[in-house]
C-alpha cells in the first residue's frame, strides 16, 4: 500500500478526515520550504502538497499566482522543488505531493521527471492542466516509477467523465469545490456539499476523496468532512500567512503551526 493511502487509512482509523496542506515551494525562498513544512506538519497536516512555481498558473487565483512569482524570483527551479520534497520526506513520515503544470514535466521528459521524483521520495503528482483523455503516456510513466497520479474533477464534470477520472487516479481524487480558480472564500456553498454527495458513489471503496479550492476556515473543513469527504485541501490560507509574515520567519512558523492545528481539529468526524 502506498503512503498516501496509508495516510488516509490512518486518519480514518483515528476518526478524522485528512488535512492536505498546500504551499508554494520556494516562497519566500527555497531554503525556507522545509522549515515551513515542519511547522505545518507539527500543526497536524497529514499530507503536504508542494506547488512547483510556473509562469502561467492558469488554475490559480491571485494569492498563489503571487506566491509563484516570489518563488521564481527567489531562484526556485523544478529540481530545487524536488530536492525540498526529499529533505521534507526524510524528516517526516508524511506523504509529499507535487502540484505542477504540465509544461515543466514535458520539458524534463516523462521518464526523467518521474525517475527524479521517485528518487526524491515524492509520493504523488497533480497536473491540473493535463486532461485525463491525453494522459496515457503520463499515467504509464508514473506507474512505472510507482508515483500516484492525482487527477481533478470539477462541478461541471459529467458522470461518464468522472468515472474515467476515478479510473486514472491513484492516491486520492482532487475534487474542485467550485467553478473558478484557487483562493480563500468566506463560506462553503451548499452546491459544494451537493457536489461531494454526487461524487461519493464514484469514489467510495475505490479511492479517497479530498476537496479543495476555497477551503480556508475550520468551519469549511467541518462541513466538507461531515458531508462525507475523506479529506480537505487547504492552500491559500497558508500562502496568505507566508505572504503576510515572510519578513518575520519565527512569527510565520508559529502562525502556520497554529492555523494548521485549528484546521486539523475541525476534521474530527462527529458520529
Amino acid at each position: 500500500m502506498n503512503a498516501i493511502n496509508q495516510a488516509f487509512q490512518k486518519t480514518k482509523a483515528q476518526g478524522n478526515g485528512a488535512l492536505v496542506g498546500y504551499i508554494m515551494a520556494g516562497d519566500p525562498k527555497p531554503e525556507l520550504t522545509p522549515k515551513i513544512a515542519d511547522a505545518l506538519i507539527k500543526g497536524g497536516v497529514d499530507i503536504l502538497e508542494l506547488g512547483l512555481p510556473f509562469s502561467d498558473p492558469i488554475a490559480d487565483g491571485p494569492t498563489i499566482q503571487a506566491a509563484s512569482v516570489r518563488a521564481l524570483a527567489a531562484g526556485t527551479t523544478p529540481v530545487k522543488v524536488l530536492e525540498s520534497a526529499k529533505e521534507i520526506r526524510q524528516r517526516h513520515d508524511v506523504p509529499v505531493v507535487i502540484m505542477t503544470y504540465y509544461n515543466p514535466v514535458f520539458k524534463m521528459g516523462l521518464d526523467k521527471f518521474f525517475n527524479v521524483a521517485k528518487k526524491c521520495m515524492v509520493d504523488g503528482v497533480i497536473v491540473p492542466d493535463l486532461p485525463v483523455e491525453e494522459a496515457d503516456d503520463y499515467k504509464k510513466a508514473a506507474s512505472k516509477f510507482s508515483v500516484d497520479t492525482i487527477f481533478l474533477a470539477a462541478p461541471s464534470t459529467s458522470n461518464e467523465r468522472l468515472a474515467r477520472i476515478v479510473e486514472y487516479s491513484s492516491g486520492f481524487l482532487y475534487l474542485v469545490s467550485h467553478f473558478g480558480v484557487t483562493g480563500a472564500k468566506a463560506t462553503i456553498e451548499d452546491s459544494t456539499i451537493h457536489l461531494v454527495k454526487r461524487v461519493l458513489p464514484f469514489t467510495s471503496g475505490r479511492i479517497p476523496l479530498a476537496v479543495g479550492f476555497g477551503v480556508s476556515k475550520p468551519e469549511h473543513v467541518q462541513r466538507i468532512v461531515e458531508a462525507g469527504a475523506d479529506g480537505v485541501i487547504v492552500g491559500s490560507a497558508f500562502v496568505n500567512l507566508i505572504q503576510k509574515h515572510r519578513e518575520k520567519i519565527d512569527v510565520l512558523l508559529n502562525e502556520l503551526q497554529a492555523t494548521a492545528c485549528k484546521l486539523k481539529a475541525a476534521t474530527k468526524i462527529i458520529q
